[in-house]
């Protein structure tokens, strides 16, 4: 297979007029001369502007759990605009789908809804916050809560940057965050029970929240150790703590009731985006009605898109689908089979994989035998992982150019594309030499 790539590279070169690094959001941009451009999607596949088709494994960075262009959710969406699009209003629909979500979601009483997954955990930090009366947050490093400055903290710095793990030292993802931000934040490896006790024994008073995401979403899927979410939530207990957990990227994609269902965990709070719209802007947050409560009597929680009607009535959708269609079932067969292929491939080219996160959702580091936080990830062979990477999208598979995003797979991913998706990379494996 010959990719042609003139097309992009034009509008590339157009686009650089009108937008830094002629995307709109950094994580589009792969290089000069190398970051596609959609012209359109459909099912399992991308086309971009030169008319190249590739197999998604990017699937919008995880909404499309369904697949691009799902007709039951689209036509949804239509016949709900027809009625209008926005209103300063509260629709039946939205109580319908909040009445979806809290069904499903194992930890959640009462929600409410946001647009983006930033937004959705922004909300949830300020209610945890209003809710304890206290200021701190702790989260862990490689954890991505979106762009929001209060958590935008060790999230993508190379991990010598934090010090030592019994130390560690909290170091902004960007230019622009406020200094005095520093103060009101904690970071520590993940999985690491020892450093959570040790910073929770000194300042657990202090903390009004503790965020993580279940796996970690944006630094190679990495799992929970065995007992380390309910290790944050006895010492959420013992300190009077809000325990999120951030599900933007697990929620309604390893589970239909998220990672409360598949890994048996009732946080305080928890918060939603991604999946539960199949790509349409909607997200959520929610969680105990006592401190759910806490909105509207003394705490300020809105948004003027909050309730706009492509969103709802998309998540609407998708989440009666799955509720009643083996859906994640369907795609954590084909993820498996994805996984254990592309293992089997590895391991018959002498190449040291460890592979973690879920069938829906699964990333591999390559040249370690173990990962359990960003600062073991980091040891990883990154600049191999991307070689293979660019050498499978120049043959038509696409999974992202960034390590550390996950592979994700939706319900129109066939087992005519798993077979398709191997071969390619059995080729690649033999072609890209690692040294």
């Amino acid at each position: 297979m010959t990719l042609t790539h003139a097309k992009n590279i034009a509008l590339q070169q157009r686009a650089y007029q009108v937008m830094p690094l002629g995307v709109n959001s950094n994580f589009r941009f792969w290089g000069d001369g190398i970051t596609p451009y959609m012209e359109r999607a459909l099912g399992a596949y991308l086309w971009d502007v030169d008319g190249n088709r590739y197999i998604d494994y990017r699937l919008a960075f995880g909404p499309i759990i369904l697949g691009h262009a799902y007709d039951e959710v689209d036509q949804k969406v239509i016949e709900e605009i027809r009625r209008g699009a926005l209103s300063a209003m509260t629709s039946e629909l939205e109580v319908a789908l909040m009445e979806l979500i809290v069904s499903m979601c194992p930890a959640v009483e009462m929600a409410r809804l946001a647009c983006s997954g930033t937004e959705a955990t922004m909300h949830a930090v300020r209610v945890a916050r209003a809710y304890t009366g206290r200021d701190v947050l702790l989260k862990f490093e490689g954890n991505y809560h979106g762009f929001q400055d209060y958590t935008l903290w060790s999230t993508y710095a190379p991990a010598e940057a934090y010090g030592n793990r019994l130390s560690p030292i909290p170091v902004p993802s960007s230019s622009g965050i406020p200094r005095n931000l520093r103060d009101l934040i904690f970071t520590l490896p993940f999985n690491d029970f020892e450093a959570l006790e040790r910073t929770l024994r000194s300042f657990g008073e202090q903390i009004a929240a503790i965020i993580t995401e279940p796996c970690q979403g944006n630094c190679g899927a990495i799992e929970p150790q065995a007992g380390f979410l309910e290790f944050i939530r006895q010492q959420c207990d013992k300190y009077g703590i809000v325990f999120i957990l951030d599900e933007v990227k697990t929620g309604f994609r390893i589970a239909n009731g998220g990672a409360q269902e598949h890994y048996k965990i009732m946080p305080d709070m928890a918060t939603y985006a991604k999946a539960l719209g199949n790509g349409y802007p909607i997200a959520a947050f929610g969680g105990k009605k006592e401190i759910m409560s806490v909105i509207g009597q003394g705490v300020a929680q809105g948004g003027t898109f909050n309730n706009n009607k492509p969103g709802v009535a998309a998540a609407y959708a998708t989440l009666t689908l799955l509720r009643e269609k083996p859906i994640l079932k369907t795609i954590a067969q084909r993820g498996r089979r994805l996984m254990e292929g592309l293992k089997e491939i590895f391991e018959e080219n002498g190449i040291q994989a460890f592979f973690s996160g879920h069938p829906a959702m699964f990333s591999f580091a390559l040249g370690v035998d173990k990962v359990t936080c960003q600062r073991d990830w980091s040891l990883s062979d990154k600049e191999y992982y991307l070689r293979l990477v660019e050498a499978a999208i120049e043959r038509g598979v696409m999974p992202d150019h960034d390590p550390r995003e996950p592979w994700f797979l939706s319900y129109s991913h066939s087992d005519a594309d798993i077979d398709e998706t191997l071969n390619i990379y059995a080729d690649v494996v033999k072609m890209v030499k690692r040294h």
